[in-house]
């Protein structure tokens, strides 16, 4: 009788997470509204603003926050290397001529200005190292220049992956080292051209660094743009490192970013941005466990087997196998970065659970988004609500001061957080370990 009353807390875990309040649009069971389709679609995003010099975001009871480093240009993504320093890619978007023409892409292009998303693209991975009494970098260095909007980056062995917008290049590493002038090879090339619609794309190594896995966005909305611009695309793909050789790994993935390996598990867990034009709370961005062969919807059907009316032609034989995800994160919230905490810094009740930097919403009234939360995780399933842990990038008047992108653990525990509006990287750390030195 022991062992079975033992196991029992273990048993009723997963009716425990369901019985929780969640959210609207959150949760492994969210309730979906009916689509609310507008002649005129919902354009509502904050105005780029600006954080005043003692201005910062706002972390939980027990946590200090400090700007690691400020004066960056357009920081989307964080890479803590094994010897503690951080690489950033300070990146934007390459020129994309055919991306939504017409009056919706003269639209798009002033909100996306609005958000300060229109900026020249710095093309560099910048290296921060060291960390002063205050939770400053000590030293910055310009680590790669003359990249094409690059954002994923991976280090194996002795070689680092940074992923530009249109290919996989690979580096000569060398600890301790302030930069890297030899160019880059190309192991891989990545779908982008003159419509590159998300341009962002991001890697991860297999923790036995056989493979990588690389995310590519999809060329459209819910592919306006005709199926033939997907291909390749809407999906995560697998690279075999020793061969060069790759293939679809899952599909369907409208434009997965953020990507993490689930500590007991080991699987492979990625965010997703979902399709707009469907209403306030549909449809959800999610996180979920990535399946060899698995087809995720995009762009006939959303969470399973959701038809999207608006694709033509539909295909039922894959509506009818798309994978339901295993956690929603809100409708519109841009959730990009995704990390897993296996520090041991922050307290019991943050370890192993994930954080997630959710960019900020333009298709919703109200917004959403515009912060990072943090999600527990149980038997390597998410077991809970979701808890606000880094706000404050909207001011009183729903400016925004920042916009919340990657995230990453560093060397000391400490979450590092991506702003590419603020042109910062905050760090959060325990109030007693902020002075800690690497």
């Amino acid at each position: 009788m022991r062992p079975v009353l033992a196991a029992l807390p273990l048993l009723l875990a997963p009716l425990w997470a369901l019985a929780q309040s969640y959210p609207v649009g959150f949760g492994p069971n969210p309730q979906l509204p009916e689509p609310a389709r507008k002649l005129v679609p919902t354009v509502n995003i904050a105005t780029a603003s600006s954080w005043a010099a003692q201005e910062q975001p706002t972390a939980p009871a027990g946590f200090n926050v400090t700007a690691y480093a400020r004066g960056l240009e357009h920081p989307r993504w964080v890479y803590v290397l094994p010897n503690g320093d951080v690489l950033v890619a300070e990146t934007n978007a390459p020129p994309k001529p055919d991306d939504a023409k017409g009056v919706k892409g003269m639209v798009m292009k002033q909100v996306q200005k609005k958000a300060g998303a229109v900026t020249e693209s710095a093309n560099r991975i910048t290296l921060l190292r060291g960390l002063d009494a205050k939770g400053v970098a000590q030293t910055r260095t310009v680590f790669i220049k003359g990249l094409n909007s690059p954002f994923g980056m991976a280090l194996v062995g002795k070689d680092l992956y940074v992923a530009d917008t249109d290919a996989v290049l690979r580096f000569p590493y060398q600890e301790g080292a302030t930069s890297i002038t030899t160019a880059g090879t190309k192991v891989m090339d990545l779908p982008a051209g003159t419509i590159n619609h998300h341009w962002t794309k991001n890697l991860i190594a297999s923790p036995d660094g056989k493979f990588l896995y690389v995310t590519v966005g999809s060329n459209s909305n819910v592919a306006e743009n005709g199926i033939d611009a997907e291909t390749g695309r809407a999906a995560i793909w697998q690279l075999e490192i020793a061969t060069s050789k790759s293939k679809l790994f899952a599909t369907g993935l409208r434009n997965a970013n953020g990507m993490g390996w689930e500590p007991q598990t080991k699987t492979l867990w990625t965010t997703v941005n979902e399709r707009d034009e469907l209403g306030n709370d549909l449809v959800p961005d999610y996180m979920t466990s990535v399946k060899e062969g698995g087809f995720y919807g995009w762009p006939y059907s959303y969470f399973g087997q959701h038809v999207d009316t608006r694709v033509s032609p539909q295909k039922p034989e894959l509506v009818a196998k798309a994978i339901v995800p295993d956690y929603a994160l809100g409708g519109h919230t841009a959730s990009l970065g995704l990390t897993f905490y296996e520090g041991t810094a922050f307290p019991q009740a943050y370890r192993g659970g994930v954080f997630i930097g959710q960019h900020g919403s333009w298709n919703r009234k109200p917004l959403s988004g515009y912060k990072v939360v943090y999600i527990p995780f149980s038997n390597g399933k998410p077991s809970g609500p979701p808890q606000d842990f880094l706000t404050g990038f909207l001011d009183k008047d729903e400016k925004a001061r920042g916009r919340p992108v990657g995230v990453a653990v560093d060397k000391q525990g400490a979450l590092l957080v991506a702003d590419d509006v603020g042109n910062i990287i905050w760090r959060v750390a325990p109030s007693s370990a902020q002075t800690a030195s690497r």
